[in-house]
Formats: structure tokens, sequence, C-alpha cells
């Protein structure tokens, strides 16, 4: 007996909502209600439906695959979290609208990066680019996408590239101010910071608002020392010594993301400290790895996996008319300092 494939209408109906705006959820349309959209979505899963990329290439023509860009390193480790939270939200994305997605990892210190981008667009027709830090600032790359009559959409740019294309993120300098004041709020008043690789501008945007929320205090840079990683575990394992070394002897350490604040805990018990009650420790992120340590990491979260679906649903709106908006638009989601065992008072 042959099960009958779901259908939109099945959709709309579990859903509670027109075909209109089944059919506008799908191709990633503006003007609709986060609460709609993860209505339909859920309908969609639940359902197990999913648009037939074949039939709908052959109507309009086009390869319907995007390819979604991250810098690679081959000397460091990825930020595994970070990467794979973004592909997994882009991924979910695509199989709901019917469209594909090849993750590519370009080296960032290789003089033909912007060409070695550019040809996903002419040799293996992806219709859009979706472009992870630091590629989310690259002016020049970002023109030259649009100039070939690409769609281009960013994940959280922090500097040049911010109004260039569609672009979604997190208030970056709004969740470094966070978890600095909240860390103030603590009573304390000498800080380690280790910011992330150098050029990658949204954590840079981190360091800033935690350098705001110090100056409302009355605090500058005689009450912190900075350190640069690169993201990763052993960055912050590396680091740690020195600035727990230092003269200033930071009572809590800031980290720009989980990985690096990960390692600066393994450094801490290494020396024997009590964590929380000798030295106070954040990251950023949420990833699954701050709730595993022990004591869990106090860091910020922020919806990776959304941001990888947004972005799909972004460049899918654009390519499909649903947005004819003529400027760029920026969706700006939510953050949230999150408390758990790795800070105290001072």
């Amino acid at each position: 007996m042959t099960t009958k494939r779901p259908t939109i209408d099945d959709v709309a109906r579990l859903s509670g909502v027109a075909r209109v705006t089944v059919s506008r959820v799908l191709n990633g349309g503006p003007n609709v209600r986060d609460e709609v959209r993860a209505r339909v979505m859920r309908a969609v899963e639940a359902l197990d439906y999913k648009v037939n990329p074949q039939a709908r290439s052959l109507a309009g023509g086009a390869s319907r695959l995007l390819a979604f860009v991250f810098a690679s390193d081959p000397e460091n480790e990825p930020n595994s979290y970070y990467e794979s939270a973004l592909e997994l939200g882009a991924l979910r994305a695509c199989l709901a609208l019917g469209y594909q997605v090849l993750i590519q990892n370009v080296p960032h210190q290789t003089p033909d990066r912007q060409k070695r981008v550019l040809d996903l667009v002419t040799t293996q027709r992806c219709e859009g680019l979706i472009l992870s830090p630091p590629y989310s600032d690259d002016v020049a790359l970002i023109d030259a996408a649009l100039a070939q009559g690409c769609k281009v959409v960013t994940v959280s740019p922090g500097g040049p590239g911010c109004g260039k294309a569609d672009a979604v993120g997190v208030d970056d300098e709004a969740g470094g101010h966070d978890i600095a004041r909240e860390l103030l709020r603590l009573g304390h008043r000498r800080f380690g910071f280790i910011a992330g690789l150098e050029g990658h501008l949204s954590a840079d945007r981190r360091f800033k608002g935690f350098q705001r929320a110090l100056s409302e205090q009355g605090l500058g840079q005689s009450d912190y020392v900075v350190s640069r990683g690169d993201f990763t575990f052993r960055s912050g394992v590396d680091l740690a010594p020195a600035l727990l070394d230092h003269p200033l002897r930071p009572t809590a350490i800031v980290c720009a993301n989980d990985d690096m604040a990960a390692g600066v805990l393994s450094a801490g018990h290494a020396r024997g400290l009590n964590i929380p009650q000798d030295l106070s420790i954040t990251g950023f992120d949420d990833a699954p790895v701050a709730a595993i340590v022990w004591p869990p990491l106090t860091t910020v979260h922020q919806p990776v996996k959304v941001l990888g679906q947004r972005a799909v649903e972004l460049i899918v709106a654009r390519l499909t008319g649903a947005n004819p908006e003529p400027r760029p638009v920026f969706q700006q989601l939510d953050h949230a300092v999150v408390l758990r065992q790795t800070t105290a008072t001072a």
C-alpha cells in the first residue's frame, strides 16, 4: 500500500494557517511572525513534508544550490560547535525550502580566497552565498558577488560588512556588555580578556561591550589584561597561565567564546584553583561544552542554529522575490546571559 505524501495543504491544516502563509514561510518570505513561522516549521517536521527540489528547479531553470562559506586555518582546529550549529540550521531550512547547500571551507589567509569563493557562483552554479565571519566583513568579496548577480547574506557582520547585504546576527557588543556587567555586579574589578582571531569583528564587538561596561563603572585599561586567542580550547589552556601570573592577577577571565573559556577552566584546575571561589570564568555562544564541563560555564547564549536557518530564509526570500525591499535587511536575534557555576563574588 502506498502512503500518500503530505501536501502543502496538510501543513496548512496542521499549523492552523492559510496555504499562502505556509508558502511564504517555505519561501523565506518576510512579514511572518516568529510564532507563526515556528508553528509552520513544526508542522513541516511532524508531517515530514518535503518540497520537491527537482520539480521546482525544472520549473524555474535555477540550480537551487546555495553555498555556505567558512574561513579555515590549516594551523588550527575549527570552532566546531559554531560551524556545525550554523550548518545544521542551514541544512534544516534548505530541506524545508527545497534547496541544497554546499558547505565550503576557504583558507582565509590564501591570496586567492576571493576567487575561490566566487568560483562557487561561476563553476558550481550557486545562486546564493552565505558568508560567515570573517568573510561576512569582506566588503570587496561581497561587492564582487553582488556584481555577478549572486544573492548574498552575511552572518554576524561586525564592521564594514554591515549594510552591504542582508544579514542576521545578535548584538555582540550588548552581549559583551551584559556579561561584564554581571561580573561587575559580583564585585570583580580586575579582569583578563581572551579575544578571538584578528579580523573577527563580531568577536571584537564583544570586547567593546566589555570595555563599555567597565567604563560605566569608572574602570579603564589599567584594570584588565588582554590576550588574543583563536577560539580553540587549546588557546584557552595556553593563554591562561600568563594571565594568572600577571601582576594585575585577575579575579575574572572573560572569553570571546566557550571553547576558550573551557580551556581556561582546564588550566585553572591544573593549578589547583577552586572555581569560582578563586577565579570566575565566562564564555560566549552557549555551546554544548558550556553545560558539560565542571563546573558548568556562565556564558552568553546566542541561537547559532537559528542564525543558520534565518540566513537561508533571507537568501531564499531574495531568490524567490518574496522580499522585494531594495535595501539590505538585518535580522537581529536575541541573546541572553546564562548564569551557571563558574562565576561568584570577588
